[in-house]
């Protein structure tokens, strides 16, 4: 069934047959569903939550907004909850490889029944609302925590976080983990118009954590305007790194030893710093053993972070879209390179709405070639207009290829041993890599 077989294109109507049978074709419809793929504000996520007839959750909700950081923080608090015993639901986007990795229940990603079900229900309630793709996903993800009943739920804002439709529960606690220019079309120019839009998440009377130490400051008096507790790195939250791990320090002077995060990079403090902060501000709910809290941060992992794939030549894919973020991966290939030889070769591949320059800057004195490419996203900037962007900073490029797996096949055939190839630009970008194995 397609959507031009329905007459009715607000609804299916009570009591009439399911919509559609196949999550794809929910998915598809979904993209054509409002004419705006952004479409900020509460209104309409409120209103058709109301009609589910669903009110506060009863389990507690720790909301993570942030420029960068917000799935690394996620993921340690899964895996930290996990750890101790308790069923999490978590709520993240985009995804790398399939839709239902936004949505999972004691870390794994719910079934197409499950979705199918949801989106049924909220077609039902909405009447002649236009959702969005993402409001969609994000009424769907709380439709079935609320079903699932979890022992807590964690959602990553999708975009700023005053409006984002995730903003639509009350958290427990909130965090941000970092402010850096993105998305500057619907969130502002400057950090201080971002900080704003990102603060919206916080709540009066709990904990608003801030993950970054050089945050701007009207992040910090946002919170304190709104009437929530600021937990802010460097001030109430510390951290710094001891023998073969580090020292956790927060409110009350309490302190924890603890091993470093699985994933790479010093940064990783930061994000883990502000998980165990969001745990500990719903320990009375959800008490909280020292040992879940080590074994939760081995444990901790996120696909297209720094994932480094071994072979006879390396390969490494990273999501970094933004300047903040290039400048983390280049953390990581410094420290990375310290111990290897060989060349490192990068496929590079954005979105339109990015700044090419800012992405490459912080990497040219860690990439010895640069391979420009598009990925098959709509959204994407073409290879030409990659080229010209980064004309000044990557005059000679080894090579421009229109389909992302041209460049994959060339970067690795002129690896050789111990060369490593690095792909980055998008989440779309490093799906579609994850998904091609070059022929070689």
């Amino acid at each position: 069934m397609t959507a031009l077989d329905i007459p009715d294109p607000s609804g299916s109507g009570e009591g009439g047959a399911r919509r559609f049978d196949r999550l794809q074709d929910w998915l598809d419809w979904q993209l054509g569903l409002n004419p705006k793929l952004i479409e900020l504000g509460l209104q309409r996520v409120a209103e058709v939550w109301r009609r589910l007839g669903h009110g506060a959750p009863r389990f507690p909700v720790v909301t993570v907004g942030g420029t960068n950081g917000k799935g690394s923080c996620v993921a340690m608090i899964d895996a930290i909850a996990r750890a101790a015993g308790y069923r999490c639901g978590t709520f993240t986007s985009p995804h790398l490889l399939r839709y239902n990795e936004r949505i999972r229940i004691d870390g794994e990603p719910v079934g197409d029944e499950s979705l199918c079900e949801s989106f049924e229900r909220i077609d039902r309630a909405r009447g002649d609302l236009l959702l969005t793709y993402f409001e969609f996903g994000t009424l769907a993800a709380l439709d079935i925590f609320v079903r699932e009943s979890p022992d807590l739920a964690v959602l990553e804002v999708g975009l700023g976080g005053r409006l984002d439709a995730v903003n639509l529960l009350d958290a427990d606690v909130s965090v941000v983990t970092s402010i850096g220019r993105d998305h500057t079309a619907w969130l502002g120019e400057t950090l201080d118009e971002i900080a704003v839009e990102k603060a919206g998440i916080f709540r009066a009377d709990r904990a608003a954590i801030l993950g970054q130490s050089d945050a701007p400051e009207t992040l910090r008096q946002e919170a304190i305007r709104l009437g929530a507790r600021p937990l802010q790195m460097g001030r109430e939250l510390i951290h710094e790194t001891a023998d073969a791990g580090w020292i956790w320090q927060g409110p009350g002077g309490r302190r924890l030893s603890l091993p470093l995060p699985a994933m790479r990079g010093r940064f990783q403090l930061d994000n883990a710093s502000a998980a165990i902060a969001a745990l500990m501000e719903i320990e009375g709910r959800l008490p909280l053993p020292v040992n879940a809290i080590r074994a939760g941060l081995q444990r901790a992992r996120l696909p297209g972070r720094f994932e480094v794939q071994p072979g006879t030549v390396t390969r490494i894919l990273d999501v970094a879209h933004n300047g903040p973020a290039a400048c983390a991966l280049a953390g990581n290939l410094r420290a990375f390179k310290s111990g290897s030889g060989g060349r490192v070769r990068a496929v590079l591949a954005i979105l339109s709405d990015k700044d090419p320059e800012a992405i490459v800057e912080p990497l040219l004195p860690h990439v010895d070639d640069w391979y420009l490419s598009q990925s098959d996203d709509g959204r994407a900037l073409s290879v030409d207009a990659l080229a010209r962007s980064l004309s000044a900073s990557v005059p000679r490029p080894a090579g421009l290829f229109a389909r992302l797996e041209q460049a994959l096949d060339a970067a690795h055939a002129d690896s050789e041993t111990g060369d490593s190839v690095l792909i980055l630009g998008s989440f779309t970008t490093v799906g579609q890599a994850l998904r091609y194995r070059p022929g070689i």
